[in-house]
């Protein structure tokens, strides 16, 4: 199996996915910035820069499920007690390959810092870029394990125009490699767009972000 968190991400987005077996594999942090979990098929994968043993103990203290035990309430919240950190929601997380050639939609460059979606972004990923587009705004930078990430909002009075679709769509046009998106599992809307934009599933992620994030 891969042994750094972006071996495990790249080959992921190729297909490859931990074995079933329902094993935890622990990896160290990809940045001082972010640790969490990732949930595959009967494999997760806790990255931190705590000490494993500890890791290795306290899931195996819990009476649950041991498919699941990374993404167990419990769990997260133990691994947020001893490292300081926040979680906001448990990410579906998905990934797409590049398309070539531009992008349909017209899009305008903005620095956006003003714009929550951007704003937001700017604080969790590195090398933030913004596109506006009318009526929605398209978010791509590098997140966990350096990966590249894509988000996207589209203004309420829009909505169900297929635009959101359409933003996902473009990111893998101006990505030039694989794109991940992750989404609140809630958030139905978003995740059709992202899906009918081509993304597939490929697990569940809980980002724990340091304090002040």
């Amino acid at each position: 199996m891969p042994g750094t968190l972006r071996d495990i991400l790249d080959a992921a987005a190729r297909g490859v996915f931990p074995p079933p077996d329902g094993a935890v594999t622990v990896v160290r942090q990809h940045s001082p910035r972010d640790a969490g979990v990732l949930a595959f098929t009967a494999h997760s994968v806790v990255f931190t820069d705590e000490d494993e043993g500890w890791v290795r103990a306290t899931l195996g203290a819990l009476d649950c499920d041991t498919l699941a035990a990374a993404m167990n309430p419990r769990f997260l919240a133990a691994f947020m007690e001893r490292t300081g950190r926040s979680n906001d929601t448990v990410d579906l997380l998905s990934v797409a390959a590049p398309l070539p050639g531009p992008a349909t939609l017209a899009l305008t460059e903005t620095d956006g810092l003003a714009h929550p979606r951007v704003a937001g972004a700017s604080g969790r990923r590195d090398g933030v870029r913004a596109w506006a587009a009318d009526g929605g705004v398209l978010v791509l930078g590098r997140g966990v394990g350096g990966r590249l990430e894509a988000s996207v909002e589209v203004h309420e009075g829009v909505r169900h125009r297929g635009l959101g679709r359409a933003l996902a769509s473009a990111a893998r046009h101006l990505a030039g490699e694989p794109v991940w998106a992750q989404v609140a599992a809630g958030n139905a809307r978003s995740l059709r767009a992202f899906q009918a934009a081509g993304y597939r599933p490929v697990g569940a992620e809980a980002l724990l972000s340091a304090p002040g994030r």
